[in-house]
């Protein structure tokens, strides 16, 4: 028999809370371990040497510390949205937050692209697909974002259900390459003083700099976080289960990534491992299983881990859709829930397409420069992915200062207080390596203005011609339990 709060629930569109403490942990640790410390970990090596695992804890600390406010946030306003709500309400700028949903929708549509594009890279080496296949690799891409795309359309428990039994299997490979780094310790493969060397010739010979370049790549490995604060309308009991998973998933995932670093290091020498994948640890063939049989198993691993932080991604780019549409951001359609899953179905179906365009122009790209060198070829998608990072930096930072902003406001005895001096520490190093990459990379700049731009034509079109959502009112004999699932 339907109950009132539930008639409420479907009445007035909102989403179904059934996320526990247990189950947002897993979800933290399977986003942050997600495809990142598969792929990054050789280019981290290349930019600083031995010492890499530094640059993933310098890079899990900042990421941490962006965490602490993120989980003071949620406590006060738990729902989907994540930093587009935060700044929306810190500094009620239309402007302002539309760039920002613009941003992380940018954010997760590029690296949901990136990722498939990652997939078909370990199922091609399975299935032998050739690398100058490029429609049929494309095509595999769609595939995997329909199938991404149909487990969210079912429903946010099934989805985290499937990360949960996705994130022990992800952890298993990196449980592997530790047990490989241990055989290489105990086996003498490399001198341990190798974990203190930096690369020669890294950034003039500056070991801060070297690492300074190598949290710039990793980072974005440790970006994920963010997305468990778009499921906070759909997780029980928000105010205490926030802070506990959130923190405690991101400290898991750090640890288990200097472990891994270490571990690397450790068992292939560093010029082998520079630009290269965790498959090089594998082919050390220091396991006690033969390294043919485990390329092949890995590469399934690989594969899980790659579907778990897509799957996670997904999620939240709908979220971000469907909470800033509330907030009368975005068209209202994006709010639209399907009756019967409790899902935000159009934002999925529009972030699907979006996706998909992306990998097609990208496919239309590399057809017409074939006679080019591989490395001179545009790839849109990663180029995006890669920008991306210099807004999600932008965008932690602006969150911290949110988080100061609003202290005093919207508070409970349930609100979650993070470290204020903690929270300069991070504005800093936010501003820090976001600054080092503009740097280094200036030809980001350009992408930036224009992904500025385009944001800017969208906000203009939703001004003038978007309809206005008008603010829900509480109906009619609702009790407050019912308005709170």
């Amino acid at each position: 028999m339907t109950t009132s709060a539930e008639r409420n629930v479907v009445q007035h569109g909102e989403l179904k809370r059934s996320i526990t403490t247990k189950q947002l942990y897993f979800y933290v640790v399977g986003d942050v371990l997600g495809s990142g410390i598969y792929v990054l970990v050789g280019l981290v090596a290349a930019a600083v040497g031995g010492a890499f695992w530094m640059a993933f804890l310098a890079g899990v600390a900042i990421a941490t510390i962006t965490g602490l406010a993120y989980a003071e946030l949620v406590t006060k306003y738990p729902q989907a949205a994540g930093a587009s709500l935060y700044i929306n309400k810190a500094f009620r700028s239309p402007v302002l937050t539309f760039f920002i949903t613009i941003c992380m929708l940018s954010a997760n549509m590029a690296a949901v692209g990136s990722l498939a594009s990652g997939f078909v890279r370990y199922f091609s080496g399975l299935v032998g697909l050739p690398a100058n296949a490029i429609w049929g690799a494309t095509a595999v891409a769609l595939v995997f974002v329909a199938l991404i795309t149909v487990v969210n359309l079912i429903g946010i428990t099934e989805s985290v259900v499937a990360n949960v039994v996705m994130t022990f299997i992800e952890v298993s490979g990196l449980i592997i390459v530790v047990i490989i780094g241990v055989i290489a310790l105990v086996e003498g493969v490399n001198d341990p003083s190798v974990l203190l060397q930096f690369t020669a010739d890294a950034e003039g010979g500056s070991a801060v700099l070297a690492v300074l370049a190598g949290v710039s790549l990793a980072f974005f490995a440790m970006t994920g976080f963010e997305n468990a604060a778009n499921v906070a309308e759909e997780t029980i009991n928000p105010s205490r289960a926030f802070p506990r998973a959130l923190i405690g998933g991101m400290l898991t995932a750090g640890v288990v990534y200097v472990l891994v670093s270490i571990a690397a290091a450790l068992a292939v020498p560093i010029e082998t491992l520079a630009g290269k994948t965790l498959l090089e640890v594998i082919r050390a063939d220091l396991f006690f299983i033969p390294a043919g049989v485990m390329l092949v198993v890995f590469g399934l691993i690989a594969m899980i881990a790659i579907s778990n932080t897509t799957l996670v991604t997904v999620v939240a780019q709908s979220r971000i859709l469907y909470g800033m549409a509330r907030e009368n951001v975005v068209p209202a359609i994006f709010a639209r829930v399907h009756p019967a899953r409790r899902s935000p179905y159009v934002a999925l179906l529009f972030g699907a397409a979006i996706v998909g365009a992306l990998l097609v122009i990208g496919a239309a790209i590399r057809t017409s420069q074939g006679g080019l060198p591989a490395d001179e070829q545009l790839d849109i998608v990663d180029r995006l992915a890669t920008i991306t990072v210099v807004f999600l930096l932008f965008i932690y930072a602006l969150v911290i200062v949110a988080c100061l902003k609003l202290r005093g406001k919207d508070e409970s005895s349930d609100t979650y207080r993070a470290n204020t001096p903690l929270l300069i520490i991070g504005i800093l190093g936010n501003l820090t390596v976001l600054a080092y990459t503009l740097i280094d990379d200036p030809e980001a700049l350009f992408w930036v203005a224009g992904l500025l731009a385009v944001g800017l034509v969208l906000y203009l079109v939703q001004n003038f011609f978007g309809k206005k959502k008008p603010p829900a009112e509480k109906p009619v004999g609702a009790t407050p339990s019912d308005m709170e699932l």
